[in-house]
């Protein structure tokens, strides 16, 4: 099937009933990444991040926190920056405290790593930058849920408020720079870039079962488990983009982990109903949205991977 024939695969009726939703357990796996040059990629992340190395082959690298990955890493020499292009927009590494974030900050100020923003979103605080290939990096630490904003609440106030840096380096003061990351580190979302945010909850939401947590005109936040997001998707490249040429940096796939084959595969029937081609990873299915985009679907606890508890 051809992107063009991918792009006008048929969307569900708004007159079918609602897709079945996504299972609260819903967690994200690890970001698969196509880099330039590997080695250069890996000392970043071990450097300015503090990922831990859990393996390292010749062109690929798994990165975590030394029990779970979170990124995968690919070489490909050839492979350019994207332009005006649907892909990644960015991920985000999700700490376990505010501690682990801060930590992390004074990582990054340490290290002299540059940054490209701050925020506090309410439900989350976040610190932005960008890896070497200059794929989007996000760094963050939920809130309390009983502290979220609702989402009328966080769209509604002009965009999110500069994160407090003070406040949040004061949760670790006195502490020295650690060069590695401790446990507890997970993939939190993954922010997409695409051509439609119609058709991308046409996929997301009516096919593949997540629930809409909150709208802007140009973007789309949704997640299982009523979760402030474990997918965004916004045109700020411009309606229309198109799907990446080969050999292009960023994101190869991303991946939703279920806690059961059954799961898996009600989510794939779902696919194969709707006319979206699917195809065998282990553990699962991979599927590609409207502008190509690849999203794993598996169930890494039914082969014995240890998926995070």
């Amino acid at each position: 099937m051809t992107i063009q024939e991918h792009r006008h695969m048929p969307s569900p009726s708004p007159t079918t009933a609602p897709a079945p939703t996504l299972p609260a357990t819903l967690r994200l796996g690890a970001v698969d990444l196509t880099v330039t040059h590997l080695d250069q990629s890996v000392a970043w992340y071990t450097t300015a991040l503090g990922l831990r190395v859990h393996r390292h082959d010749l062109d690929v690298a798994e990165l975590g926190d030394g029990s779970v990955t979170t990124v995968v890493l690919h070489e490909d020499a050839q492979a350019r920056a994207p332009h005006r292009t649907a892909g990644l927009y960015h991920y985000a590494l999700l700490y376990p405290s505010r501690e682990d974030l801060a930590r992390a900050a004074v990582r990054l100020s340490a290290t002299r790593v540059p940054v490209q923003g701050a925020s506090d979103h309410g439900t989350h605080e976040a610190i932005y930058l960008a890896d070497p290939d200059g794929n989007g990096v996000e760094l963050a630490a939920d809130r309390p849920r009983e502290q979220w904003p609702t989402p009328e609440e966080e769209f509604s106030g002009g965009g999110p408020r500069p994160l407090d840096v003070d406040s949040l380096l004061a949760a670790v003061a006195g502490e020295p720079a650690e060069p590695q990351v401790r446990p507890g580190l997970r993939m939190g979302h993954v922010h997409l870039h695409v051509g439609s945010v119609e058709e991308g909850l046409a996929f997301y939401r009516d096919i593949l079962g997540l629930e809409v947590w909150g709208r802007l005109p140009t973007a789309a936040f949704v997640s299982a488990g009523g979760y402030h997001h474990h997918l965004a998707f916004n045109v700020w490249r411009g309606p229309g983009v198109p799907a990446p040429p080969p050999h292009t940096v960023g994101l190869r796939h991303w991946t939703i982990e279920l806690a059961a084959a059954d799961e898996v595969a009600a989510v794939r029937a779902r696919l194969d109903g709707a006319g979206v081609p699917t195809e065998d990873v282990p553990n699962g299915f991979l599927a590609r949205d409207p502008w190509a985009i690849a999203v794993q679907v598996i169930a890494p606890a039914a082969a014995g991977t240890g998926a995070p508890a």
